[in-house]
């Protein structure tokens, strides 16, 4: 018996009992989170530029609404670029004490494909220990998973990330992709159970890194998988090439976990159960640059739970024409919430103050609360990730499930897709380009006609805009390898990169660029 094991499931349950009863509502916990972030950055540069302090006092001596009417006239709300230039850069020079007090050792490098520089995200200390909370939080949650053997948890994790071999920048501090700066810093008793290692999870170079994994799966004993679905299942069918198996089981036969995010898993599931000779469980996981944002915390959820009470105060703003334009760009005296001001089934835009020292800062994420009570979401795309050249307002929610749905209909299977806007006969078109499987047929017309009814019924905004202005939808089916192709060529292989589902502005010629090149078009 795995009595190691045996105790450790145990504990979960009891810790996740105890977890239970002593929840407070969110709007409390994200009351104290605020209080807390506060009064650490007060004596900041940034806290006595915005009267941390007079903030600080609202909250604990005010009435129950007058603190955020406060917080929110004191901050305006940051982009990138504007908290980059007023404040962020400060810390990259090596100066203390910018945003969040001492000196800043990492930086998380995070590009998202919509912006043509890397974005440097600041990664305190105090970060990384709540990351680390947040995750032990998410191995905690699979005791509400009652079936589990025991000895899953002696099982080894493996997780598919950046390298751990980070750059240094001018001033001495580090920077590299996220899960390379939090496997480097994983806790000295997770060591064990720790895969691919040190020395692998060291390597730059993706494809050599995929290979030494390979060469290496048969002796590990694996019974969790982390990582983006794209790359996970790149890898197994690596590995199941390389050893000439039926399925990912016939190496690791204990695996039975795979915690993903990123990116919506549904255009993976049925490629990746391909795969596999026995069902996993897949948890949900919102891990950004900017914070463990939420995660799936139990059997048969709607959506992810927000992290509330560890290092995070959200805010959300009502993702409509009100407050963005039409390129997803943020208007002035936009509408902001807290969480017990939201309603279900609207969209937001996400706003994130944190222990690393972003205040109101606009991430670039949309989501929707799928219950309120509990504070559940998912993710439903990025501000400048979905299209709208003549109102017709399609998100990449509506493309993931439109994709899911027609590609079910015809047998096929589609893991990468972007949809780019186009001048069509003086007014507009939607450009799709489908990634399938090489050894795969597809009838491109029945396709697009199955794609342009699914979206007009998911869409009603959509289907009106196919009447008038939105003349036509175009469908150009290329091979994954095009789009995996594309990354590479970005130097964005692996990690917590994932390809864009909307391409605007320069980046639809380098996109039509890189096609034409490399003969795809």
């Amino acid at each position: 018996m795995a009595l190691v094991g045996s105790l450790l499931k145990r504990g979960i349950r009891f810790s996740n009992i105890v977890a239970n009863r002593k929840k407070k509502s969110l709007v409390i916990q994200q009351k104290k989170t605020l209080a807390k972030l506060l009064a650490k950055a007060r004596y900041t540069e940034f806290g006595e530029t915005y009267n941390f302090d007079e903030i600080l006092s609202s909250i604990i001596f005010g009435d129950e609404s007058a603190f955020y009417e406060h917080f929110k006239k004191e901050i305006p709300i940051f982009d990138y670029n504007k908290i980059y230039k007023e404040w962020w850069h400060k810390s990259i020079d090596g100066k203390k004490d910018i945003c969040w007090p001492g000196s800043i050792r990492y930086y998380a490098l995070s590009s998202g494909t919509s912006e043509a520089a890397s974005k440097y995200i600041p990664v305190t200390r105090a970060m990384s220990r709540a990351i680390q909370r947040t995750s032990i939080r998410q191995i905690l949650s699979l005791g509400h998973y009652k079936d589990l053997p025991d000895d899953l948890y002696e099982k080894g994790f493996l997780m598919l990330g950046g390298s751990t071999n980070l750059s240094q920048g001018s001033d001495k501090h580090f920077e590299g992709d996220l899960s390379g700066i939090t496997a480097k810093q994983i806790p000295y008793w997770f060591r064990p159970y720790y895969k691919p290692g040190e020395k692998i999870a060291a390597e730059k170079d993706w494809g050599l890194k995929l290979e030494e994994i390979t060469l290496q799966a048969h002796e590990w004993d694996i019974g969790f998988i982390v990582g983006v679905p794209a790359w996970i299942q790149l890898l197994m069918e690596k590995i199941i090439a390389h050893y000439q198996v039926e399925t990912i089981h016939d190496i690791w036969p204990n695996l039975k976990v795979f915690a993903h995010g990123g990116v919506s898993f549904e255009p993976y599931r049925k490629g990746f159960e391909k795969l596999l000779a026995k069902p996993l469980i897949y948890i949900n996981t919102y891990l950004a640059s900017e914070g463990f944002i939420a995660y799936q915390t139990r059997p048969g959820a709607k959506g992810m739970e927000l992290v509330c009470d560890n290092g995070l105060f959200c805010e959300f703003i009502p993702f409509t024409e009100k407050n963005f334009d039409s390129e997803g760009t943020l208007l002035p005296n936009a509408t902001t919430l807290k969480i017990d001001e939201v309603s279900e089934d609207i969209e937001y835009a996400l706003l994130l103050s944190t222990c690393s020292g972003a205040w109101r800062y606009l991430i670039g994420d949309t989501v929707k609360f799928v219950d309120k009570e509990k504070g559940e979401i998912n993710i439903t795309g990025r501000t400048k990730h979905y299209l709208s050249l003549c109102g017709e307002h399609l998100s990449v929610d509506n493309m993931n499930r439109a994709v899911d749905i027609v590609s079910d209909e015809m047998g096929i299977t589609v893991k990468e897709f972007t949809v780019c806007g186009v001048e069509h006969d003086n007014l507009f078109a939607h450009h799709w380009y489908i990634g399938i499987e090489e050894q795969e047929e597809v009838a491109i017309d029945l396709l697009k006609t199955k794609l342009d009814q699914k979206l007009s019924e998911l869409n009603d905004d959509y289907a009106v805009e196919r009447k008038h202005a939105l003349k036509d939808i175009i469908v150009t089916v290329l091979p994954n390898k095009a789009f995996y192709g594309w990354l590479e060529s970005k130097g964005k292989m692996g990690g917590q990169n994932k390809f864009p589902r909307v391409f605007k502005n320069f980046l639809v010629d380098d996109w039509q660029q890189f096609l034409s090149k490399n003969n795809y078009i």
